[in-house]
């Protein structure tokens, strides 16, 4: 087979491409990838000729249109995925690009779909970047199968059924598999479609009946109303729990959702919202049904989400020969996202947040996936031994979440019954297992691999699960902090911190309370980063407003910020779109989401959290005039912004261009700020810029008094 990827080719587990080509290798498959082709021609799409068996095509490592554009709709100047971090080596929509340029070359091959971009644009879908809702990428692309997910147990099966002779048209039952089917197919006769509206309440996914309830109906005889009910005698059947609830399972999977379809659901906003809180109903593997929804004349049949990889799998998969390096036709070119990810280790797959501006749960699911501690072991020794460059240092030991490692529900049942968007909101679940002992374990033995002389957790930390653990807390900050560490707080008021399904300050405050004492009691003098997201589902200007002045008053001053982007498929671009929020079920007359659209505003939300940029004085003063709070206008403590405009104006854009200082200047920089009691400082320094952030995040920064 022939892989193809927006992305420049590094055999690493970190790029979906390695990964996908070193595991079909491993299964005695020869595999030949095309990294970031020429989309203007076919030419280079027949560059290896035509394979046996499918072309596997991607966009790469993130959704092609995140990759280019800004939050702002503006193009991005480079692409870390590329060597030299050269920008437009990509097209927009990549992967519909490169699957029809594929059907262009060899009308008649397989074409199998996959990566991020297919995952979450996998049903009808709202677009940022068009600002429409467009068709499933199935249709456009006309791919003959979509694999969604981390999909290498669906990939290695429909690879060996291919190879042993079966039609690809006819490989339907794999779970994380979505295609093109005729209006009405069902696999077979004891299959049975049901409307969405079923499914439109959260709750338990099996109603247990009780069989010793009595129920009781008036007969239906031909009789006078004086007559005798004529009595039948009939048999009791007891069922034990466990063969009624094997009964209730059989029917469940054999019944397909139906999903509002894409003609009903591009211009009725109400239905949308519908069907993305349906989509998300139905997102645990362990009992999520089948879903259809109408394009045209044909239906998008979604099959089940795939099933968590376990352990040893999960080993395998990164336990492969890579060459842990880029392809050697690069030569000694830098490709950023290479040089961020080199010296790092992913020790876990998937997030139970549920953060409704994140897609990571719709692509790599809530059940978290960790690898055993004898492979995270070896790949640092790997790291240490093969890797060029390699000082000592590991830049990071996390995934998506720092501190989910080996967390999972207390009881399997539970977890396969359960139907929360989210494990920790509004507060942690009681049957969440939180106990860290086992990250603080791997840590240690970690640190204590010879050659290894810093371990750092660059990963963004969950809180509000690591103050459930104090003794996680204090292991975090004695050795594995560099002097800074990020959090994600997003936001201080309660309105957007509700749509973004995100703790409250409290827990910020509680963890701020412990990093400060291990801090202290560490010697060491530490910076938490914390994360800000302006113009959410949800926010007005009077929570921007507070939040800013929670900004100026805890003494932060941020350096990038940036607005919420609305990415397919998270239900923060369905807030967006709709103005509904999916949390909860969906009428005409349910709940209005305040929605941040216009430039003007979005510009306004952001500047207030630069509040302290003269750039932005003008914007905020005009804005606290219009709200009534004049009263923050001077040049007082009390105060958010002066009442005139710094002819030095633009001037701090400048500022942000310049090189950002090394950890050891910041040090010798800013060493007067510690408190007079000798404890640590949990503020920034001024002069810090440009740590890697998350797409939706900010950099948290404050000035010197």
């Amino acid at each position: 087979m022939i892989l193809v990827t927006g992305d420049a080719y590094i055999d690493h587990p970190s790029f979906g491409m390695a990964l996908i080509g070193r595991l079909l290798e491993a299964q005695g498959f020869r595999v030949g990838i095309i990294a970031q082709p020429d989309w203007l021609s076919v030419d280079a799409f027949r560059a290896l000729g035509r394979p046996n068996l499918y072309f596997g095509v991607t966009a790469g490592n993130m959704d092609s249109m995140v990759n280019r554009y800004t939050s702002d709709r503006k193009i991005r100047t480079d692409d870390a995925y590329t060597p030299h971090g050269e920008a437009n080596k990509r097209p927009d929509r990549a992967l519909v690009v490169y699957a029809q340029r594929v059907r262009e070359a060899y009308p008649e091959i397989n074409v199998v779909i996959g990566s991020i971009e297919a995952s979450l644009r996998r049903i009808a879908h709202y677009d940022y970047w068009s600002d429409k809702v467009r068709r499933s990428v199935l249709p456009d692309s006309k791919a003959d199968i979509l694999l969604f997910g981390n999909a290498e147990r669906a990939l290695v099966d429909l690879t060996h059924r291919l190879a042993a002779g079966e039609p690809i048209k006819e490989i339907r039952d794999l779970r994380g598999t979505a295609f093109m089917v005729s209006r009405g197919w069902l696999p077979a006769d004891d299959w049975t479609e049901a409307n969405s509206t079923r499914v439109d309440t959260p709750g338990r996914v099996e109603a247990h009946p009780d069989p010793y309830e009595m129920k009781t109906k008036e007969p239906t005889s031909c009789g006078t109303a004086n007559a005798e009910p004529t009595i039948v005698a009939k048999p009791i059947l007891i069922l034990s729990r466990e063969e009624r609830q094997a009964a209730q399972k059989e029917i469940r999977n054999k019944t397909v959702i139906r999903l509002p379809g894409y003609d009903a659901i591009k211009d009725d906003p109400v239905l949308y919202a519908h069907a993305s809180r349906v989509f998300h109903l139905e997102s645990n593997p362990g009992n999520a049904r089948a879903m259809v929804q109408a394009h045209g004349e044909r239906d998008v049949w979604l099959n089940p989400p795939p099933l968590p990889l376990a352990m040893d799998e999960m080993d395998g998969v990164y336990d492969m020969n890579y060459a842990r390096a880029p392809h050697p036709s690069y030569g000694k070119a830098k490709i950023p996202a290479w040089d961020m990810i080199r010296f790092s280790v992913n020790i876990m797959r998937g997030c139970f947040g549920g953060c409704t501006f994140c897609s990571i749960t719709e692509h790599e699911g809530r059940i978290i996936q960790s690898r055993s501690e004898p492979s995270i072991l070896r790949e640092i020794e790997l790291i240490r031994d093969k890797t060029q460059g390699f000082t000592g240092n590991i830049s990071d030991m996390g995934g998506p979440t720092a501190n989910m490692y080996r967390l999972a529900c207390k009881e399997k049942s539970i977890e396969e019954s359960c139907r929360r968007l989210s494990c920790v909101y509004p507060t942690i679940c009681s049957n969440l297992g939180t106990d860290h002992s086992k990250l603080i374990q791997l840590y240690r033995k970690a640190r204590a691999i010879p050659g290894i002389k810093k371990i750092l957790i660059s990963s963004g930390v969950r809180y509000d699960l690591a103050v459930r653990s104090p003794e996680y807390v204090k292991e975090l900050v004695t050795h594995h902090v560099g002097g800074l560490l990020k959090i994600a707080p997003e936001h201080s008021e309660e309105g957007p911190l509700s749509k973004m399904m995100k703790p409250g300050m409290g827990a910020y405050d509680q963890f701020k309370e412990l990093f400060e004492k291990y801090s202290k009691e560490a010697g060491k003098e530490q910076y938490l980063i914390p994360y800000f997201i302006a113009a959410h589902p949800g926010t007005t200007d009077e929570d921007m407003l507070n939040l800013s002045l929670w900004l100026k008053k805890n003494n932060f001053r941020l350096d990038k910020v940036q607005s919420f982007m609305p990415t397919p498929m998270a239900l923060a671009t369905t807030m967006y779109h709709t103005r509904k929020n999916p949390l909860r079920k969906v009428t005409a007359d349910s709940e209005t989401v305040e929605t941040v659209r216009t430039g003007k505003v979005r510009k306004l939300h952001k500047a207030f959290l630069r509040y302290h940029d003269p750039d932005n004085w003008e914007i905020i003063r005009e804005a606290l005039q219009r709200m009534g709070r004049s009263d923050l206008i001077g040049s007082g403590e009390k105060h958010l912004v002066p009442r005139h405009s710094a002819p030095t104006a633009g001037l701090m854009a400048i500022e942000r261009r310049r090189e950002t200082p090394s950890p050891e200047k910041l040090a010798k920089k800013f060493g007067q700020n510690k408190p007079r009691d000798g404890g640590a400082v949990t503020r920034t320094p001024s002069a810090l810029a440009r740590p890697a952030r998350k797409a939706a995040g900010v950099v948290a920064r404050p000035g010197r008094k």
